[in-house]
């Protein structure tokens, strides 16, 4: 298959899954009784990972460190991402304690860092476990911080949306300087990796 069929079928794969959650969300949003809340919810998923630093670098990070991986990593990042994001958010809404949220976040924005910065690569197994594990925090702390009220879907569905944005908005901004200067991507990972230390021991 031509390299360019190849792309055109991965973007058209992660346009539909990007899709999912929309579709998802507009059903739970216009639902009748409570499309209100569902609105709601979902705007708040939406938008609350972009506004911590510390989960807006880690998943831009991930989605960055992804393109030196395998094939097989680097295809997979962004679902497994997401897989960790809901399963973390899941063990929070059931009531499950999880120590040390917020320092296994800095910690996971300063490792992830690292792994950039020094281009780092890994088995597709450890690799696929470690993005599960760190994405499985940061979406207990979404799932924590979930308004009074939401819709759990609709809240889900936007986080979901965000989180593959972010990814696939530094994947393809990766993508373009891995082919002009590939040295930016390690002073990006050690920006990120001393925002991650600042955070760790702040």
């Amino acid at each position: 298959m031509e390299p360019k069929t190849v792309a055109a079928s991965t973007k058209r794969r992660w346009t539909w899954l990007g899709a999912l959650p929309l579709v998802l969300a507009s059903g739970a949003a216009l639902a009748h009784p409570g499309h209100e809340v569902g609105h709601v919810g979902f705007v708040a998923g939406l938008g609350h990972p972009w506004l911590g630093l510390d989960h807006l670098l880690a998943m831009a990070a991930i989605g960055l460190w992804s393109l030196k991986q395998t094939p097989r990593l680097r295809g997979a990042t962004p679902l497994l991402m997401v897989l960790g994001m809901v399963a973390g958010a899941g063990l929070s809404l059931f009531g499950v304690a999880v120590p040390g949220v917020e320092q296994v976040i800095a910690l996971s924005v300063l490792l992830v860092g690292i792994l950039l910065a020094t281009f780092a690569r890994v088995p597709a197994s450890a690799g696929a476990i470690l993005v599960i594990a760190f994405m499985m925090f940061h979406g207990y702390a979404h799932g924590s911080e979930m308004p009074m009220g939401s819709s759990l879907l609709a809240y889900i569905a936007g986080f979901t949306v965000s989180t593959l944005v972010i990814t696939m908005l530094a994947r393809h901004s990766g993508a373009w300087l891995m082919q002009r200067e590939q040295r930016v991507l390690r002073v990006i990972g050690g920006l990120i990796a001393a925002c991650g230390a600042f955070f760790a021991f702040s």
